[in-house]
């Protein structure tokens, strides 16, 4: 089975949006370069990501929960549903063998903040976790600043900053073949 990237992102961005178009040409470039994108199945950057790797030819994967009726895009080749949120989350995270984080609120800050805590902690083997752009960089420059004055290191490593879906997708190849 392909490599599969978990991408994170806001489910707001409508066709025609330059978050959307940006999340497409990510699925499409993961999609290029052999991996399954995986995402939670829904609008947004996750059709948009799904759309764009299903157009280039790949495969996709949806985790789906129970949230007020809505179903998996119409992009999406394998839906997994779960009860809960939290266990949406948690099946994103355990599918990735890496995770691209797009811009997004409050529910892409918890799945940025969940993976990079897991490998922080030991508790997920080191992925790499590739941001898109500056949306995110003020969030790891305030955490890189606030461990280093607490004595835990830079966990930043773990986070790499990209500033195209091609660079991404360049970048991902050479660091899980």
């Amino acid at each position: 089975m392909n490599k599969v990237i978990t991408i994170f992102g806001s489910s707001r961005p409508m066709e025609g949006d330059e978050e959307y178009q940006l999340a497409y040409k990510v699925g499409k470039q993961l999609s290029l370069a052999g991996f399954t994108v995986c995402n939670g199945g829904f609008g947004g950057i996750m059709e948009a990501s799904a759309r764009g790797a299903k157009e280039a030819g790949g495969k996709t994967i949806g985790v789906t929960f129970n949230i007020k009726g809505r179903a998996a895009n119409s992009w999406i080749d394998e839906q997994i549903h779960v009860p809960a949120l939290i266990d949406r989350m948690m099946k994103l995270v355990e599918l990735g063998d890496a995770y691209v984080v797009l811009k997004g609120g409050t529910g892409t800050l918890l799945e940025l903040a969940a993976v990079w805590e897991f490998i922080n902690k030991g508790l997920l083997a080191e992925k790499p976790i590739v941001i898109i752009g500056d949306f995110w960089s003020g969030v790891v420059e305030t955490l890189r600043e606030e461990l280093l004055w607490e004595g835990v290191g830079d966990c930043t490593k773990f986070i790499h900053c990209t500033s195209s879906p091609e660079e991404c997708a360049s970048f991902l190849r050479r660091k899980l073949s």
